[in-house]
């Protein structure tokens, strides 16, 4: 059995399943979907790669290369959670944004035809840092949980 990778795993369900409640705290409504969305408080991109990086960290050591390993990989991870994806997603909303204007102006004018998109693309793609930070505390709390059941046993 690979326990890191059941770890890693196990929290990115547990992260999914967080958002709903979550959700229903700031909205007042149950959206079951929000498991499956990316985006939202915690970050379980965050939650995933940090508990692999905390459960190796105790079961290997930090002098490790395994460590050093699932930490670097869990930094680009996480940059890329809040960074480029964040910045996709609100270049995404600009656009959502231009159609809507587009389709009104068309309206304005006769003769000018614009083509309304049937789906709006999606803008929740990425995370705020506050997302990506509480990914990251589920993750180091996960994983040593995982570490302390799993007996201790370092090698």
């Amino acid at each position: 059995m690979n326990r890191p990778m059941i770890t890693a795993l196990a929290t990115i369900g547990i992260a999914q399943s967080l958002k709903i409640p979550i959700k229903k705290a700031e909205t007042g409504e149950w959206d079951l979907g929000m498991f499956f969305e990316t985006g939202g408080m915690p970050s379980s991109h965050s939650a995933g790669v940090t508990s692999l990086a905390t459960y190796v960290a105790l079961k290997k050591g930090v002098p490790s290369v395994d460590f050093a390993l699932s930490t670097v990989f869990g930094l680009i991870v996480m940059y890329d959670a809040q960074g480029i994806r964040r910045q996709t997603g609100e270049l995404t909303i600009k656009v959502n944004e231009m159609d809507e204007e587009l389709e009104r102006l068309s309206g304005m004018h006769a003769g000018v035809n614009h083509q309304e998109k049937q789906i709006r693309l999606r803008e929740r793609l990425g995370h705020m840092p506050e997302e990506v930070v509480g990914g990251a505390l589920l993750g180091v709390l996960t994983g040593t949980l995982s570490y302390l059941l799993s007996g201790n046993s370092r090698n």
